[in-house]
């Protein structure tokens, strides 16, 4: 059956700012979702808070509405578009389900006529409310752990004592988790079971018995509305049962499985897909299987709306979930869509991966200090990467050097742990860096026996592990002149990185590189093609491995390369890689609209990134896409492939910047502002020179290498004192320390955690104003684009700031020097492209803090509060397209825009929630309002010195 015709405009709900639990796969998920139903002629309207993502782009729906996720702002919308015939609520996790639910309760849907598709009301109460779904899961013979629901404090001391420990407690109606804990001793019940009472809407919890060392796995489903379903991806949980699978390293396909199994647990799966409602769309299902011969099943529990899993199921298969989700939605059958990635076969055709995916959480326990770092039922990662290889070892070590910590991979990198009880107790208590300390546990020589008793990770897993070990230690017996070509080969196969490789043979990077190319070990480039190559994909989607030589009947010896390189102009967009507090989706904002300028402009666009959650990874949004680690050694590979005009860096946040001197180093062109110019930005002595030769103010600064000098140029500046590592975002590691004590204790730990970085030590302006400006800059016109005041005093860190657009009580004599500074700055930093420059104005004079030529978090906010794609201009006078002069500026705002901070602190419990220099927000919403007699401004007001912290 084809769509259903009499639908002609649809609602979406966004998922709202990004908090652990809930990123941005909501805002791929929603994205693809308003493309699909364009596609179809239906007109799109979205309501979403969060100004940094692509979703609330004007380009993505005919009517945008950046309101905060109320039932009010609901109305408000039915009311202005009485054409609205539906809703689809299950593209923006559960912030946009709980909404919807919402919404009905209180008639809303049914008094402006709005049919809910993509999912029903009672699929989401049977599924959110545990009591229910155990008894339906019972009815229709889907075996579950024991458990019972619990409304009430004594109810719960009840359970426990029937079942005896250890526990699980769910609450009902969360995400991320929260709420849920293990339990292994009794006298942490009491604590626990209140807070998982407390933190579900209708307080309530599931406690089960815990099923200690069980395996978990992931399927992701579609269902039409003739009643077809597909498994489009089953995911393994490397982590056995107790760590919330957003926080587990997960592995697609499963590969621990038996075939007998699988088929059980996809009969299971649609069998409980199909009694817990009549809709169409996609569906995650969760399943515990003993770790013995017998592998019994059990049902955890199912999400009927697109999932975070989903976003890596599509990037892992190629398959688009959501895009299809949404075609079902309106009524169309799996059999009558088109795989978007091969064009010729059905959407009802199954994925089928050649390859492994292997995908790996990323955290920031640094920025909640007092933290607990173990990893449980509740999650509290931030972002993720993955890692595509022909391998399972290829793909991981892939992984691991996504992750942007300093590490070249599981090991050989001099990083390992060498502390035994250390080892032991993060196996024990699984912890963040598990991943690496499986590694140093086996480098140690504990057994497998021992680690797969303490952790209960597969023995198949930890085999793998072990034959990485062994390869290394293998290596290590040879010298850069006499390893052979086989044995380097393999280790390339398992994904060591050339770093690692050298620091095993005793040599430098480059020789490893070198002789990889004497031997003629090259990388090769193969599609992502969900059929494992059973039909040709015609979609650009590429991942690298190496292979050994085929032979061909006449004696040719060649490796298979996909990869085929036009003779098109080309330009290559680093992304961001994963997501974490500093660094989020602001910046795949950015890499999104770098790649369609630059297609604008008529070049191939070619995108390097790992993250599956974003938009930039999309098979579709660059003319090619290599899901790639943002590492040196497969960036320079691909340049080498690839051949481009040039690479574009200041759109990818740090992660992209930290490469640009290499880069230049290697002779790659840089387009936009060059390596030295961002340089002399991040080098403090250099900026400030070029400050006093421009007459511009700045705090009273030195730089220290040592806490020796730091304590000498305290005697000078005078306390308070802001300290500040070089090079570094989100205001990591940034204090303000009042006292000599205070500033040794912090110097000494910031140089254990960064040897060899220059610290700056500024006077800190106590009570001053802070702001801040965006600007577009050709290197001979600029133009400011926005200013913006923070509402908080300065030492707050910008990103957690509540600020304003435009300023709210800066006159014009401060006016006029931030906009004169702004000019000066980026002309004699030779900008090219976008810059932000944060000021802070205390007696009418205004200071300058720092200087960043690149994109920064604002600018998605700015361009959404006046309607201007800026990020689209800047990347035309990166590529030299377009001049300053050659725009049309015309920024529409009535009134203000607010940037608020949204926070993830209820993840940690205990955790010092004071706000200072370092940044903790996990997102951010957008507020419009009409003036400053806004109930909304004069609330924030009264708190702004209510969180500082020195």
């Amino acid at each position: 059956m084809p769509k259903k015709s009499k639908l002609k405009s649809i609602l979406i709900i966004g998922s709202g700012p990004i908090v652990i639990g809930q990123a941005c796969e909501f805002d791929y998920s929603g994205t693809q979702a308003l493309r699909s139903l364009r596609e179809e002629g239906i007109e799109t309207i979205l309501i979403n808070s969060n100004p940094a993502t692509i979703m609330t782009d004007p380009s993505m729906a005919d009517h945008v509405y950046l309101l905060p996720l109320t039932t009010k702002s609901l109305i408000q919308i039915l009311k202005d578009h009485p054409q609205i015939d539906a809703v689809l609520p299950t593209m923006g996790g559960q912030t946009a389900l709980n909404l919807c639910i919402q919404a009905d309760e209180k008639g809303i849907w049914k008094d402006f006529g709005v049919e809910i598709i993509g999912v029903n009301i009672d699929a989401i109460n049977i599924t959110e409310d545990r009591e229910k779904f155990r008894h339906l899961m019972l009815d229709i013979g889907i075996p579950m752990a024991p458990q019972a629901t619990a409304t009430s404090f004594l109810k719960g001391k009840e359970i426990a004592q029937e079942f005896g420990f250890p526990l699980i407690i769910r609450a009902s109606f969360t995400l991320g988790g929260a709420g849920a804990s293990f339990v292994y001793k009794e006298e942490d019940f009491d604590e626990l079971l209140t807070r998982g009472l407390e933190i579900s809407p209708i307080h309530e919890v599931m406690i089960d018995k815990a099923l200690i060392g069980w395996k978990e796995y992931e399927l992701e489903l579609l269902r039409d509305s003739n009643d077809n379903v597909v498994i489009i991806c089953s995911i393994e949980n490397m982590d056995p049962i107790g760590i919330h699978t957003g926080d587990s390293i997960t592995v697609a396909p499963a590969m621990t499985l038996s075939d007998k199994t699988f088929q059980k647990m996809r009969d299971m799966a649609i069998h409980m897909m199909r009694n817990i409602g009549d809709f169409a769309g996609g569906c995650n299902v969760q399943f515990a299987i003993s770790p013995d011969e017998n592998e019994d099943i059990i049902a955890i529990e199912i999400n009927p709306r697109v999932s975070r899993s989903s976003a890596l199921a599509s990037k892992a298969t190629g398959y688009p979930i959501a895009k299809i989700a949404a075609k079902l939605a309106l009524g169309y059958h799996l059999d009558e869509l088109k795989n978007q990635i091969t064009k010729s076969t059905s959407a009802l055709f199954e994925p089928t991966l050649d390859y492994v995916i292997v995908k790996i959480p990323r955290w920031n326990f640094d920025k909640f200090e007092g933290s607990d770092r173990t990893l449980g039922l509740q999650m509290k990662s931030v972002g993720e990467v993955m890692g595509i290889g022909r391998s399972f070892q290829e793909a991981l070590h892939k992984a691991t050097q996504s992750l942007e910590i300093k590490r070249n991979g599981l090991g050989a990198d001099g990083k390992e742990n060498k502390n035994y009880e250390q080892i032991i107790e993060k196996l024990t208590y699984a912890s963040w860096d598990r991943v690496f300390i499986i590694y140093d546990a086996i480098e140690m020589g504990i057994p497998l026996s021992r680690i797969h008793e303490i952790t209960k990770i597969d023995m198949w897993f930890l085999k793998q592990y072990e034959e990485l070990h062994m390869i290394k230690n293998e290596i290590s017996t040879f010298k850069i002149d006499t390893i052979q070509k086989d044995l380097l080969l393999e280790a390339k196969q398992k994904g060591y990185g050339d770093r690692q490789i050298a620091h095993m043979l005793g040599c430098l990077e480059s020789q490893v590189y070198n002789k990889r190319e004497e031997l003629g070990i090259n990388r090769v480039y193969k599609l992502v093609d969900t059929c494992a190559a059973e039909f040709e994909a015609k979609t650009p989607y590429y991942y690298s491995t190496f292979e050994s030589d085929m032979e061909t009947a006449d004696g040719n010896r060649y490796a298979d390369n996909e990869s085929v390189v036009t003779d098109k102009k080309k330009v290559i967009v680093l992304g961001s890689g994963p997501n974490r507090i500093g660094q989020g989706i602001e910046f795949d904002y950015c890499c999104v609209h770098g790649v369609l300028a630059a297609a604008e402009c008529g070049y191939e666009t070619i995108m390097i990134n790992c993250n599956p959650e974003t938009v930039s990874t999309d098979f579709d949004t660059a003319d090619k896409l290599y899901f790639e680690p943002v590492f040196w050694e497969h960036i320079y590979d691909i340049i080498k492939h690839e051949k481009p005009e040039g690479v574009i860096v200041q759109l990818g946040g740090q992660t992209a910047l930290k490469l640009a001197e290499k880069l230049t180093k290697y002779g790659v062109k840089i387009l936009g502002t060059s390596f030295e110019a961002l340089d002399l930005a991040e080098d403090r002595g250099l900026f400030s020179n070029m400050l006093k030769e421009n007459n511009i103010p700045y705090p009273e600064f030195d730089i220290a290498t040592t806490a020796d000098e730091a304590a000498a140029i305290a005697d000078v500046l005078d306390f308070p004192i802001l300290v500040r590592p070089s090079y570094v975002l989100g205001g990591q590691g940034m204090k303000i320390v009042i006292n000599k004590e205070e500033l040794e204790k912090h110097v000494v730990d910031l140089l254990s955690r960064m040897p060899g970085n220059q610290l700056l030590l500024d006077h800190y302006l106590d009570g001053a104003i802070e702001a801040e400006a965006d600007a577009i800059c050709d290197g001979e016109d600029v133009y400011i684009i926005g200013i913006m005041e923070h509402i908080e005093p300065c030492g707050i860190h910008s990103g957690d700031s509540n600020s304003l657009l435009p300023p709210f009580n800066l006159g014009d004599l401060v006016m006029e020097q931030i906009k004169d500074h702004t000019k000066k700055i980026a002309l004699a930093l030779n900008t090219v492209g976008l810059i932000n420059i944060q000021f802070a104005i205390k007696d009418d004079t205004v200071y300058i803090i720092e200087a960043n030529p690149r994109a920064s978090r604002t600018v998605p906010f700015i361009a959404k509060a006046y309607g201007e794609p800026y990020v689209n201009y800047a990347t035309k006078v990166m590529l030299g397209e377009k001049k300053v002069k050659d725009f049309n500026f015309n920024p529409k705002l009535e009134g203000y825009a607010i940037k608020q901070p949204v926070f993830s602190f209820d993840k940690f419990h205990n955790v010092n929630k004071k706000l200072g220099p370092e940044m903790k927000s996990t997102g951010e919403s957008i507020l419009f309002i009409d003036s400053l007699k806004d109930d909304a401004f004069y609330d924030l007001y009264s708190r702004r010195k209510m969180y500082l912290s020195k």
